[in-house]
């Protein structure tokens, strides 16, 4: 039997500014109304398939923060402005912002939507109409599609088609709220019912080994470029590890069981705050797994079996994820008519069915869990609901939550040491390593270090240093298209020294 595991991940940066209590940039809400609660709900038509949901802490907060009405972000503002009153540079923002959404998957299927696409594209003046749809376009748009047509009063808009009004503006941001307000209860109940596990992931998504000693990068890359000032903090990563698992406990009222370590970050130094904080299992990379065990090619007989970490009379189970057919679900097959897709999938299970004949193993598709599937026709649900149904069907397919897994068939093969590196060609260089993100972390390092001297800082401060430690702004450092994340890193930067009441320093204002 091929037991078949999903963990599907969903994580967004922290775009609040806790000064303003304004979000930056409009995607937790979006993709909230895009991603989060269809993926439990579409699991309703499908009894048999069981998954696993990993959630980010600090996602939840900003959901949590827009459905109780204390956060919203610049894009409702520039929604909710008269059409007839914008300015030049609200026109600018429009343009520039209000066409941030796949263009063959989504604008397309919006025939007014397109048209005004193309007008910008070719450098056709819009009209105060124009630009009235767009608002309303843009918004609906990043609703899932199962939404605008169940909700009647989207379904009206939407079958609208153009000439809209300021009302119906109202009326789209109004729905999404409502749709935000669902997102954590229906994760609370769909794991109640034993329909899902929900693991979790550090609070403000840090890669926990870089927290502990930037040298660990070393570790997984000897070339790897460090900065000049060491970032040591072991006790923030433990911090991160145990809020998480406090925000768990208080939504979902038990202790989890699971942890994704975000960017499936790990290394040795990390594992003691794991086991320590009542993690029983996590989920990274195949790479580190050969790498653990010294093996230089794949192994799938390795692969596909949790593996067991025992120190100091604890242990932690690890389970690696099949990288090809994660990778497959997450970047391939959206370029694929669903059938072919499907097909490909199930082929490969087959295969791996006939490799390990009477015996049972555990494939684990461990990928985002948003991000992929604007790139699908109907963002994904016919791919998926397609999917389900053949596995559902299948004789040899059983889907399992990894608690539910391990329960049945505990891990017996041990890992003695477990090597350092991510889901990213094993190694952290996606967040270290080139200039820009050195600097990112010689900055955090200065930061940091002034909390510490600050013995009088308060929880919003320290709670600011906890945001600044998340993974995403070094990812995009030096690799950001627009500046927008090198911004929102300057913006928590400067923040964190107005409410430490020090002198900002001169590079972040140059």
């Amino acid at each position: 039997m091929v037991y078949l595991a999903f963990i599907f991940h969903m994580h967004q940066p922290y775009y609040r500014n806790l000064l303003t209590q304004e979000a930056e940039l409009p995607w937790v809400r979006l993709h909230g109304v895009k991603d989060y609660l269809d993926m439990v709900q579409m699991l309703k038509d499908f009894p048999g398939i069981k998954q696993t949901f990993n959630v980010v802490p600090s996602l939840f907060e900003q959901v949590e923060d827009y459905a109780n009405g204390s956060t919203k972000d610049k894009f409702q503002e520039f929604t909710l402005k008269n059409s007839n009153e914008l300015s030049g540079e609200d026109k600018l923002f429009l343009l520039q912002n209000f066409f941030s959404i796949n263009k063959d998957k989504v604008i397309a299927n919006f025939p007014r939507y397109l048209e005004l696409y193309f007008k910008k594209e070719r450098g056709i003046q819009l009209n105060n109409q124009d630009f009235l749809d767009l608002q309303v376009l843009f918004n609906l748009a990043w609703i899932d599609p199962s939404f605008r047509n169940s909700i009647p009063e989207l379904k009206n808009i939407q079958n609208k088609g153009r000439f809209f009004s300021e009302a119906d503006k109202v009326t789209i941001l109004e729905k999404q709220l409502e749709i935000l307000k669902q997102i954590i209860p229906a994760y609370r109940k769909a794991q109640v019912e034993n329909n899902i596990e929900i693991s979790v992931t550090p609070y403000y998504h840090p890669i926990l080994p870089l927290l502990y000693n930037t040298n660990i990068a070393k570790e997984a890359n000897r070339k790897t470029l460090l900065p000049k000032v060491e970032f040591a903090y072991p006790k923030d990563a433990a911090q991160q590890i145990n809020s998480a698992v406090e925000f768990y406990k208080e939504k979902f009222g038990q202790m989890p069981q699971g942890m994704w370590p975000s960017e499936e970050a790990v290394s040795e130094h990390i594992l003691p705050f794991i086991m320590q904080s009542g993690i029983k299992w996590i989920v990274t990379d195949e790479a580190l797994l050969f790498r653990s065990l010294g093996k230089k090619k794949r192994d799938t007989k390795l692969l596909y079996q949790p593996h067991v970490i025992k120190r100091d009379g604890l242990q932690l189970t690890i389970v690696f994820r099949d990288r090809n057919l994660s990778d497959f679900i997450g970047f391939v097959y959206h370029g694929m008519p669903e059938a072919d897709a499907v097909n490909n999938f199930i082929e490969h299970l087959q295969n791996i069915e006939k490799s390990f004949k009477g015996q049972n193993t555990l494939v684990t598709i461990a990928m985002d869990g948003e991000n992929a599937w604007e790139y699908y026709r109907n963002d994904g649900h016919d791919f998926l609901n397609l999917l389900y149904q053949r596995i559902q069907e299948s004789p040899f397919i059983k889907t399992t939550t990894i608690s539910e897994y391990l329960k049945a068939f505990p891990a017996k093969s041990e890992i003695k040491r477990l090597s350092a590196g991510s889901w990213i060609y094993g190694e952290f260089g996606k967040w270290i390593g080139n200039p820009s993100k050195v600097k990112c972390w010689e900055w955090l390092a200065d930061a940091r270090k002034a909390l510490e001297q600050t013995p009088e800082a308060d929880s919003l401060a320290w709670k600011q240093m906890r945001v600044l430690e998340g993974s995403d702004w070094f990812w995009w450092a030096g690799e950001d298209p627009d500046g927008s994340f090198d911004r929102l890193y300057r913006m928590h930067l400067v923040n964190f020294y107005k409410l430490i009441k020090k002198d900002i320093p001169g590079y972040l204002t140059a």
